[in-house]
């Protein structure tokens, strides 16, 4: 290599180097960065809809035909879906953050480097979403598949802190696998009770504005749909918690889960009751995110971890310092 070839390469040898070769504080703060950032995608997206400001930029990838921000005459709507629109950005920033804090660890922590990857793949696809959704004039549909996609990161980001925080997945259980396996059923209800959950916003007076289409089905019929497997949920989790108090097994994940539901109900039946106020329902939305992570929480928690020793064991050339910080 000539020397100026060396000179050129020793800039990026340098910023290489100064990645993290093991989880360290660095990657612990992007991990929670990412999940936060979803969950707060939820809450903004929540603010476009409550507010009835989907249309707010009425075109896409523009706000506005001549312009990619919003304009005075667009009023408060556009300026909150063009907020909106901005938070792409610290996602952008905060998935490229992620990638590059685990980039190096990419041979001994392929699990995370995987979930990096997602991330930053996710943000042109809700991009797209969000556009199409504009585009087809706020179709309820698309737009429960817009909530969809932000649950579905939310619990891959939650994976994303819990692998980070504990280590790679080990083999083992630390609860009876009828236990686990309920722990499943439980996760299974709460994917339908969000899903039920979007179909019953789709179908009332929070869809959007007057003007927004509804999906036509009786949104007072499923309000009681969506409130059947909420109760069943509430249940799985009572007992859930109570055999792990008795048995000594994992138990602060699914206590959290338990406190979430508490909360969940208190406003989802404060809200039926005082006319369905925007901030509470708001709320709502914002609670359900935080309902999926915790239960992939609780889930992820009842299998043991692997030690850097297991890892280092599996991978030849690699020492167990070099797995974990």
């Amino acid at each position: 290599m000539s020397n100026a070839q060396a000179i050129r390469t020793r800039p990026l040898a340098r910023a290489w180097s100064w990645l993290p070769a093991t989880v360290d504080r660095r990657v612990r703060v992007v991990a929670w960065a990412s999940l936060a950032c979803q969950l707060l995608l939820i809450g903004t997206g929540g603010a476009v809809r409550l507010t009835g400001s989907g249309l707010g930029c009425p075109t896409w990838p523009q706000c506005v035909e001549g312009s990619y921000v919003s304009t005075p005459e667009m009023g408060l709507h556009g300026v909150i879906e063009f907020g909106n629109r901005l938070l792409t950005f610290v996602l952008v920033i905060v998935a490229v953050a992620a990638f590059l804090a685990v980039v190096r660890q990419r041979r001994v922590r392929r699990d995370l480097f995987v979930l990096a990857l997602v991330q930053g793949l996710s943000i042109p696809l809700q991009a797209v979403i969000g556009g199409v959704t504009v585009l087809v004039g706020l179709n309820p549909w698309i737009v429960g598949l817009h909530f969809v996609v932000s649950i579905a990161l939310v619990a891959l980001m939650t994976v994303f802190v819990v692998r980070v925080l504990r280590g790679p997945r080990g083999r083992g259980l630390l609860a009876p696998r009828w236990y686990v396996r309920l722990a499943h059923v439980t996760s299974a209800v709460v994917a339908v009770v969000v899903l039920v959950g979007v179909v019953t916003t789709g179908a009332g007076p929070h869809a959007g504005d007057a003007a927004t289409p509804r999906n036509g089905l009786d949104a007072a019929l499923l309000e009681h749909l969506h409130a059947w497997p909420a109760y069943a949920l509430f249940a799985l989790t009572v007992v859930l918690v109570t055999v792990a108090w008795r048995r000594g097994l994992p138990r602060r994940a699914v206590t959290g889960l338990l406190a979430v539901e508490l909360v969940q109900i208190a406003v989802g039946l404060t809200q039926a009751r005082t006319g369905l106020p925007p901030v509470l329902v708001g709320t709502h939305m914002v609670l359900a995110g935080v309902l999926v992570a915790v239960t992939t929480a609780t889930v992820l928690s009842l299998r043991a971890d692997q030690t850097p020793d297991e890892v280092a064991a599996e991978l030849p050339g690699v020492e167990a310092e070099d797995v974990l910080a």
